[in-house]
């Protein structure tokens, strides 16, 4: 049920019967050599669509550009400051609270998002509009330990498996070995226990983590349904709560 393909008409029909709003929420930035600039707008959106056939769960328009200037030295990437990404989901959150909807998951594909969502949902709380944020990886741990044989977050052998599952004409196959050559094994730089990696090409020369290589469809399929079956079940569960229970406690005598 997506919100874009739906006329005014549709919508007000379809709006009161929402019990509860995915966002996708991306990124259009750099993931290696072999990997499409939107894998975690589309990622997200990915998510979301599984998760509405599984519950019949509104999707709205995904978001494509988050926090991503750690990625700028590679071409392509765009970014906003946090704080645009921030206001930009309240007014989303807002606006679509005016038709009744005042339950959603922020569906999230990007690491660097997360805390401008989390101030986004916390504001929006105390205005009685209740959103919560799920970053599909986060919350498949389990899944990821099982499927997943190297390391490497970004645009390494979990993320191609995704995008593999649901758009593998995105995949350049035959440029693993670029990425590879100018991976880092993880995510991230530290020095004596600071983290001293600002930005991904401080640690990676071809934007890459881990061994895309081995990266399967069957993998990402796996990592996919997982996903969706989860936030399926907190969506379950954030429909039937009732609303005195998702408000913020009063204060202590």
């Amino acid at each position: 049920m997506e919100l874009s393909r739906m006329s005014w008409a549709e919508a007000r029909n379809r709006l009161g019967k929402a019990r509860v709003a995915l966002l996708p929420v991306g990124s259009t930035e750099q993931h290696g050599p072999h990997l499409p600039l939107g894998t975690d707008h589309l990622t997200a959106a990915e998510v979301a669509r599984r998760t509405s056939a599984r519950g019949g769960w509104l999707v709205l328009p995904t978001v494509p550009v988050g926090v991503s200037e750690h990625h700028r030295q590679f071409w392509g990437t765009l970014w906003v400051e946090p704080s645009l990404l921030r206001d930009y989901v309240l007014g989303i959150a807002r606006s679509l609270g005016t038709h009744g909807v005042r339950r959603m998951v922020f569906v999230n594909g990007h690491g660097g998002n997360t805390a401008a969502l989390d101030e986004a949902a916390r504001t929006l709380r105390g205005e009685g509009i209740f959103c919560f944020v799920f970053s599909w990886w986060r919350a498949i741990p389990e899944t990821i330990a099982a499927v997943i044989e190297t390391g490497g977050s970004h645009a390494g052998e979990m993320e191609t498996s995704a995008v593999l599952a649901f758009a593998p004409e995105l995949v350049d196959t035959n440029r693993y070995a670029d990425a590879i050559a100018g991976a880092a094994p993880e995510w991230g730089k530290r020095l004596h226990g600071i983290e001293v990696g600002f930005d991904t090409r401080d640690f990676s020369a071809s934007g890459a983590t881990g061994n895309p290589s081995r990266a399967t469809a069957e993998k990402g399929e796996a990592l996919l349904t997982a996903a969706a079956e989860r936030l399926n079940a907190f969506c379950q569960w954030l429909a039937a709560e009732p609303e005195e229970r998702l408000r913020p406690h009063g204060h202590l005598p």
